[in-house]
């Protein structure tokens, strides 16, 4: 037996009680020593259950897996002491007991690199208000579960590995409080980790949960459970399911490939998100049910969907906040839906989204501030009686129908734009309502506003432009109009008499987008059961332009829409022109073409001879010298001086141009054109269009669609093509028409240090904040060290400056007690961003 020989190793304290002495087995070892001795164990097997009541430290002489215990039966390791144990393999097969038990208030455990290979209940646990700390630790246990704490017990676990669990890889329970640092749970059965029962508490930190058949994280019963720099996938259940009231907090986390959903709560459960990506989940990325059930996500992304269900699933009465969130690539986006339900939305973005970004139904309301919906198939659809909510300063594009009212659905949306839509940017039927305040419909292949069944919609100052049917369509009386305006409608005439009992010609049905259909989804309340349209929603009854006269009262007249008044005077423009910071050269600059042709008008008038002048311009500069909002001023006081008809602004790039094969380029040139008709084409960095090795390029077939268009159409637009200084001259010389085209360059030159800072100071009047003193002047020290090659940022990069000292600010700010008035507005030095090494 001298193979399983024990050394126990006294302290300098004991020493003078007893000598260091070899012993045959640990139990006698570990009866001779006293606390602080050291127990060397040699290699070998140990059939002993081995019991630490004494603070002494346990290793092998001979490094990790040398020595093993693997009693028969019963607990191999229990620590009721402040114990240490180092390196040792725990063998054990009881299928009711633990392999290593941590138990009682007086035991304080440190087990350090422990390899626990069991068939029992648990792998490791922590119970009774012990307290552990769990270092390089590795736990297989097929049977049962791999590390549990219960009883108010408390464990730091740091670099561990659940390898194997037949149950949960980590369970906390019964208020025990668990905190897991750079740990890996993979291979378990039901969840990863399971916190339950009030008090309970895990915080892990840059943790791996995977390989789990089930939940990643089961929260429930009033637990709380905070990660951070976490990653959860790979799971056959949800990513993460809280029941209970429990609560989760998310920072910096990634949640993907998940068969099931991201995370479904219930029953009055909190979760928290924040910077945290969902993407590739097979069915919802957050499920939220029930009254009291509330998740708020900040600064997240919800991507790339493997399923057909709606990403975000919010219903009986529950609650979601979404702040500054993407959500992109998904069949449907958000569904809210019951009486009580409330989602809120700020700042989002809508993404390639294949059915609805938002659908809102059975008496639940959203709120949309500042967000933007692009390339779906329904913007938003307010579906039935009671859904509702408020909508403001939102942006609509690219969709084929931008916001659907239906069926007594009452919204009220302010300030929004639905752009570019392939049908009816708003669309309304059966007895769907809905307030549209100062909201446009532009550039969409429909019409703008169409509203059918005598629906009681409320449009007040909404504007209609560049729609391919019409502006406004209204079905028969019922709309409420106030100051709209579209520029499809004439100024007015005398009717033309007809022909006696001659009625005039029918106008074709219109084109009506179909409404969406609603996908399955399994759970308490399908999709399926939604109410489904009606003939009605999708059959409007076609109308005449006239009918012969009936008999009896007449019907009510339909809603009258004005033409779109002109623009504000080219004083207000100039104004605005000169409060521009700098650009001193680029002021005089188009002054002196506005002198020109205010000059060459009225002489025209007098009857004289007035010079013929070219108005398209080339901007060259640096980016962010202010040449998008120059050339908006520019087509704004044209039209204003009856150069241009409507003098708006749209602004292309390459990628809006050039096509993928041949006779592409053309067409979308020409579509760009007459978007532009009646106003400025601005084609930023037009340089692209004629790269320097472009001979099989299509960018020249654009350059040539441009100079026959603005020769056959020399009045209608205005073209003005910026970018770098250098790069122009190559576009200007690769069509003999192109630089006799252009009147004149307009050089933008890059802002002074000086003039940088007064662009910071702008952005603190707009957002109230102020600038100490030192703060203005290290700031303009700041300005001064910057490299200003060809990609600085100009005006955009002080107003990046300005956004960091925000965040420094709010950094700073939140750290006091109880901050002030002029705490909350004064930024100081401090605040400026770090200089780079």
């Amino acid at each position: 037996m001298s193979e399983h020989r024990v050394r126990v190793t006294q302290d300098s304290g004991s020493r003078w009680r007893r000598r260091a002495g070899e012993y045959q087995t640990l139990a006698e070892a570990l009866a001779a020593a006293e606390p602080g001795d050291t127990v060397t164990v040699r290699p070998g097997v140990f059939k002993e259950n081995v019991l630490l009541d004494k603070a002494v430290t346990v290793l092998p002489a001979e490094g990790p897996g040398t020595v093993r215990i693997d009693p028969p039966t019963g607990v191999p390791l229990t620590v009721t002491a402040a114990a240490t144990v180092r390196d040792l393999v725990i063998e054990g097969f009881h299928s009711s007991a633990a392999a290593v038990k941590v138990t009682g208030p007086q035991a304080g455990a440190t087990l350090i690199g422990l390899r626990v290979d069991t068939h029992g209940a648990v792998g490791i646990e922590v119970a009774d208000q012990a307290t552990a700390r769990l270092t390089g630790c590795t736990v297989s246990n097929p049977s049962g579960l791999g590390l549990r704490l219960r009883g108010g017990a408390t464990a730091r676990i740091e670099e561990c590995e659940v390898a194997e669990a037949g149950q949960a890889g980590l369970a906390v329970l019964e208020g025990s409080h668990a905190e897991l640092r750079r740990c890996r749970l993979h291979h378990a059965v039901g969840a990863g980790l399971l916190l339950t029962d009030p008090g309970s508490r895990a915080e892990l930190t840059g943790c791996e949960l995977y390989e789990i058949k089930g939940s990643g994280v089961l929260a429930e019963a009033r637990a709380v459970g905070v990660l951070t720099d976490c990653a959860v996938h790979r799971v056959t259940g949800n990513g993460l399911t809280l029941d209970t009231e429990a609560e989760l907090q998310l920072v910096d986390c990634r949640l993907h490939d998940l068969p099931e959903n991201a995370a479904d709560l219930r029953d009055r459960s909190t979760l928290t998100l924040e910077r945290s990506t969902v993407r590739s989940f097979g069915r919802g990325a957050l499920s939220v049910w029930d009254s009291g059930t509330r998740v708020r996500a900040t600064g997240c992304a919800i991507e790339a969907s493997t399923g057909d269900y709606p990403a975000i699933w919010v219903s009986d009465g529950a609650q979601l906040e979404l702040a500054d969130c993407t959500l992109h690539d998904l069949p449907d986006a958000l569904f809210v839906l019951d009486r009580d339900s409330r989602a809120t939305a700020v700042d989002t973005s809508f993404s390639e989204i294949r059915s609805s970004a938002v659908s809102v139904s059975s008496g639940a309301t959203v709120t949309l501030e500042r967000c933007k919906v692009r390339d779906a198939g329904t913007g938003l659809w307010f579906r039935d009686h009671g859904s509702g909510g408020l909508l403001t300063d939102c942006e609509i594009s690219e969709v084929a129908t931008g916001v659907i009212v239906t069926k007594g659905a009452d919204p009220v949306l302010r300030d929004c734009v639905v752009r570019g839509s392939a049908e009816a940017a708003v669309y309304v039927s059966a007895q769907g309502r809905g307030s549209f305040e100062d909201c446009r419909a532009v550039q969409g292949k429909g019409f703008g506003f169409h509203v059918i069944d005598g629906c009681r919609t409320v449009l007040t100052r909404c504007r209609a432009e560049q729609n391919g049917r019409a502006g406004f369509e209204f079905s028969e009386p019922g709309p409420v109009v106030e100051a709209c305006t579209s520029d499809d409608v004439p100024p007015p005439a005398p009717p033309a008499p007809l022909s006696p009992g001659r009625p005039a010609p029918a106008l074709p049905p219109p084109s009506l987008p179909p409404l969406p259909a609603l996908p399955p989804l399994a759970g308490r309340a399908p999709l399926a059961a939604l109410p489904s349209p009606t003939a009605t929603e999708t059959l409007p009854t076609p109308r005449t332009a006239m009918a012969p006269a009936p008999t009896g009262p007449p019907p009510p007249a339909l809603p009258q829409i004005a033409p779109i008044p002109d623009c504000r005077p080219a004083e207000e423009a100039l104004a605005e022109l000169d409060e521009l910071i700098g650009l001193a050269t680029v002021k005089q600059e188009v002054r002196t073409l506005i002198d020109l042709i205010s000059v060459g008008r009225r002489r025209r008038q007098a009857g004289l001879k007035a010079p013929s002048l070219r108005r398209h311009l080339v901007f060259t500069g640096s980016p962010g010298t202010g040449k998008t909002t120059v050339a908006r001023l520019y087509g704004e006081i044209l039209a204003a001086l009856g150069v241009l008809q409507r003098g708006h602004l749209v602004e292309v790039a390459r990628v809006d141009l050039v096509g993928e094969h041949i006779g592409s380029t053309a067409l979308r040139t020409q579509a760009a054109f007459e978007q532009a008709r009646g106003g400025v084409l601005f084609i930023d960095e037009a340089y692209t269009l004629a790269p320097e090795d472009g001979a099989r390029d299509f960018g020249r077939e654009a350059i040539d669609t441009l100079v026959k268009l603005m020769e056959d159409h020399r009045d209608a637009v205005v073209v003005i093509v910026a970018g770098y200084t250098a790069e122009m001259e190559r576009f200007l010389s690769a069509n003999p028409g192109v630089s006799s085209r252009f009147s004149r360059t307009i050089t933008f030159p890059d802002y002074t240090d000086a003039e940088l800072l007064e662009i910071a100071r702008t952005q603190c009047v707009e957002h109230e904040y102020q600038l100490a003193a030192a703060t203005a002047e290290a700031l303009l020290g700041h300005f001064a060290t910057l490299q200003r090659g060809p990609t600085f940022g100009n005006g955009r990069t002080a107003r990046q400056v300005f956004e960091t000292m925000v965040e420094r600010h709010a950094m700073r700010v939140a750290q006091l007690p109880d901050p002030s008035t002029e705490d909350l507005q004064l930024l100081v030095p401090a605040d400026l961003p770090v200089p780079r090494g």
